[in-house]
């Protein structure tokens, strides 16, 4: 790899995804190169159906590229294995989601504790505390997600996302579900973190001006990339 490649968390070369349909072969990606730097904040924004969401489950490892390559912190993702892929997830990434996915079973502690606990981390609960307390509910810590708002599972889930101390947080429309207000606190909250940790964040949004907040803007269109362009970077607050 070479000394530039060496300088991105991600790299992104001849990016193809096709899958079979009864119609035959349909190409939701293709020929996708682009790269991005350490503590990075990137918007993939496009119209529905363009392959943006695609493209984050490939950049994240939970979907195999059909040709190409992505370098995920310096590992080909098509050389290794679900279980090897599954390993990087936990070391080095996060994920929010549109949906939430909080188990509901679980307090809202107790789903921030979750990852740090399947990884055996020694103080997973000291940890949960302390991020549920920089989101804002450090007095919803025994609440279910049946009795959170939507603007407050979502923030459970950024802490849940945070607490691996990720290298890299993927977001995918963070706060397409929420009112304006919320969506506003979710949206500061990724920065403001992103800044704080130095965390690379990569989010999908079809928000122009949530993508405007990024330092840049990678625009798909029917499954190709249209262009790179520069953010403005402005604080949301």
């Amino acid at each position: 790899m070479s000394v530039l490649s060496q300088l991105n968390v991600i790299q992104v070369s001849g990016l193809t995804k096709s899958v079979n349909t009864l119609e035959g072969s349909l190409t939701i990606l293709s020929d996708i190169s682009f790269a991005v730097k350490s503590g990075e904040s990137v918007a993939i924004v496009g119209a529905s159906g363009s392959g943006k969401s695609t493209l984050l489950s490939l950049l994240a490892g939970l979907d195999v590229a059909s040709s190409g390559e992505i370098h995920l912190d310096g590992e080909a993702l098509s050389k290794l294995g679900e279980e090897a892929r599954a390993k990087i997830r936990a070391d080095k990434v996060g994920f929010v989601f549109q949906s939430f996915m909080l188990v509901q079973s679980l307090t809202a502690l107790e789903n921030v504790m979750l990852p740090a606990e399947l990884a055996s981390a020694p103080n997973a609960k000291q940890q949960a505390l302390e991020l549920l307390e920089k989101v804002g509910l450090s007095h919803r810590l025994g609440h279910y997600p049946s009795q959170l708002s939507g603007g407050e599972q979502q923030r459970v889930a950024i802490a849940r996302a945070f607490i691996g101390e990720p290298k890299i947080l993927f977001a995918d429309e963070p706060s397409a579900n929420l009112d304006s207000k919320n969506g506003h606190l979710i949206e500061k909250l990724l920065f403001d973190l992103n800044k704080q940790n130095g965390t690379t964040l990569i989010l999908v949004t079809h928000d122009e001006q949530l993508a405007q907040q990024c330092q840049r803007i990678i625009h798909i269109e029917g499954g190709q990339l249209e262009d790179i362009r520069q953010g403005v970077s402005v604080n949301v607050g």
